[in-house]
């Protein structure tokens, strides 16, 4: 069983990227395409609360869904917000990555790398082709 979990969305680049990103330091996560498995509240909760970010910030603010349910009014409650999550797991943002290091929201791809425990191993370049990581496993600077 791998320590690392990763809620994903194949068809989102910065969850494609953040799970090559985790493939490059050799590890094989646990992968949950959330769309397809979504998580309990119980689940829900615990992430928003390990990564410490208030319940609005792991929306999916773009989503068509999220201004056709008005949930940008500030008077809805985070249970609310919940309830819509669960509800609706498109409005969850990803990807999330769960480490023995920390939970984080990896919003840029490469938030990943402050998270994992291993090293990369190889060069890598996002698939629009910009690169985080050079030919000596280290990160690019600026990334």
């Amino acid at each position: 069983m791998s320590d690392i979990t990763i809620y994903h969305n194949p068809r989102c680049g910065t969850s494609r990227n953040t799970l090559a990103l985790i493939r490059n330091t050799g590890a094989e996560p646990e992968v949950i395409e959330y769309l397809l498995a979504p998580p309990s509240r119980e689940t829900l909760q615990a992430l928003i609360a390990q990564m410490a970010l208030p319940v609005r910030e792991m929306m999916r603010r773009k989503e068509k869904l999220y201004e056709e349910l008005q949930l940008d009014n500030p008077a809805l409650s985070d249970d609310a917000l919940i309830d819509a999550m669960l509800a609706h797991p498109i409005l969850i943002n990803r990807p999330i990555v769960v480490t023995p290091l920390g939970t984080r929201l990896c919003r840029p791809s490469e938030a990943v790398l402050d998270i994992l425990p291993s090293p990369q191993r190889a060069a890598f370049a996002k698939e629009d082709g910009e690169m985080v990581i050079n030919e000596r496993g280290e990160r690019v600077a600026g990334r």
